[in-house]
């Protein structure tokens, strides 16, 4: 039986990177981790979903749905979120090699 990394399982069921249905499913898997850390800093801080939501100034609904990576949620409401956290976010920018052709 032929071993199978995790990186050619993706290359092979997602495409290679750079494709648009692996970029998809990295961004995807993103924000999920994303997602996850909001509610495990909420759990941690003793905060419902709707005591959030009136720190950050949404609804409940959304609060949730962005939990449950269920829902659009933009980069300044993220920034919002994470502040009423208590919980400081960076970002990396990495950049590529561009040449003007």
């Amino acid at each position: 039986m032929k071993s199978i990394t995790l990186s050619e399982l993706k290359d092979k069921t997602l495409g290679k990177v750079g494709t648009p249905k692996r970029d998809k499913y990295e961004q995807e898997l993103k924000v999920e981790l994303l997602a996850e850390q909001i509610k495990l800093l909420r759990k941690e801080r003793n905060l419902t979903q709707e005591q959030l939501g009136v720190l950050v100034g949404v609804q409940r609904a959304q609060i949730s749905k962005l939990e449950n990576n269920a829902g659009n949620v933009t980069i300044a409401t993220l920034m919002k979120i994470f502040a009423a956290l208590k919980a400081k976010v960076t970002f990396e920018i990495e950049k590529e090699k561009f040449e003007l052709t």
